[in-house]
This record gives structure tokens, sequence and C-alpha cells, in this order.
């Protein structure tokens, strides 16, 4: 059975904006700007004939998913697709901390590249952890039986479970770019899945020409 799995990040928050980080532990709304992107999300591919529609478990993935929930299409809500938890640093910014996030993500990610998988922010979840958690999710999904799926993630989870996809080592994570709505478009064949679309934006262009 060949399946169209349609794999879109959340729509802007207040805290995207601001740079406040917010990671599994901080369950913020769309602002103004997010709920526009949501929109036109839905007004692009609101003709696909999406049979199941997953978002993670927080708010913010519901919320770009309510156009298409609205149409009483089947929804399940996984915790398994989360954000990362960036520990100690969700809900602050910058400017908040003693020590710079920005420096302290850069060491992460260095750790990560170099394959510590298990380094993490003080506390909070590892990218091991993350990879397993999203690993398992794509067994589930792998398994279903609906043939065009909606998944509405996170950022950084979505970089992970891309590589995951692919193949590839999780050290390629940054390798993924993850705009807010943008939508990666996976094909399966049996166990065989393809990357056919890569962050892509198209449906923003509408709110560019208003």
């Amino acid at each position: 059975m060949t399946k169209e799995i349609f794999i879109v990040r959340h729509g802007e928050t207040e805290f995207n904006k601001r740079h406040i980080v917010q990671g599994s532990g901080v369950d913020s709304s769309l602002n103004d700007t997010g709920r526009a992107q949501a929109q036109a999300l839905f007004d692009f591919y609101k003709d696909v004939d999406f049979d199941l529609v997953i978002t993670s478990a927080l708010v913010r993935t519901k919320e770009t998913a309510k156009g298409f929930l609205d149409k009483n299409i089947k929804h399940i809500a996984d915790a398994d697709i989360n954000e990362i938890s960036w520990g100690i640093f969700e809900g602050k910014g910058n400017d908040d901390v003693k020590v710079s996030m920005k420096e302290a993500y850069k060491a992460l990610n260095q750790k990560w590249e170099q394959e510590d998988y298990d380094a993490r922010i003080e506390g909070g979840e590892s990218a091991a952890e993350m990879a397993h958690r999203l690993g398992r999710f794509l067994e589930k999904l792998k398994a279903r039986e609906e043939e065009k799926i909606l998944v509405v993630m996170h950022g950084r989870a979505i970089r992970c479970f891309i590589c995951i996809i692919e193949g590839r080592p999780i050290k390629h994570m940054n390798d993924y770019e993850h705009a807010n709505t943008g939508v990666y478009k996976v094909m399966q064949d049996g166990d065989h899945l393809k990357v056919v679309l890569s962050n892509n934006v198209d449906h923003l262009n509408a709110l560019n020409t208003v």
C-alpha cells in the first residue's frame, strides 16, 4: 500500500517571535501570524482527502491543524512527537539566564554532531531520548492503514524525525530546515519511505500578496 504523509511544523507563537525557548514544557498558543499561517496551510491543502490527523500533545500543533480538525477528520494526539525538552531554558530568553543560551545551544549541537547523543541541557531531554520516541512513533505511523496522513509537530523534533526517515545518523539534524508551517511530504511504499517535498512554504505566498 502506498501512503502519503505530510509532516508540518506548527505555526508561529509569541515565544517564537520573541526568541523565547518553548520545548515540551511550554504549552503556548499560536499568535496572529501563526493563526494566519495555519489558515493558509488549510486553504492550500483543504482538498487533500486526509483520513487522519496526528498532532503532538501540545496546543500549538492542535491549533495549527484546526481547519482540518473542523472537518471532523479522525484525530490522534501523540506525545511521542512532542518537542524536545530544553530543561532549565524553557520559558526563558537569552537575557533571563546567566549563561548565554546561544553558547549553550552551540556547544550542545557540537556534542550531537560528534555523536554524543546523551548530551542535554540541564533538566532536559537528550537527542538519544528524543530519537527513541520518534523512532517508536515512526513504527506506529508505518503500520497504520490510513493512506493520507497529516502530522503536525515541532521544529527540532522534525529535524530528528526526517533523519530517522531517511536512515541518516541524527548528527545530521541541522541539515533540515523547519519554517513555521513548513511541509515535508513523505511517500511510503511498504517499508520504503521517501521524502519528496522538504520544508515547502508555497502556501504562505498568499499571505505575502495581501
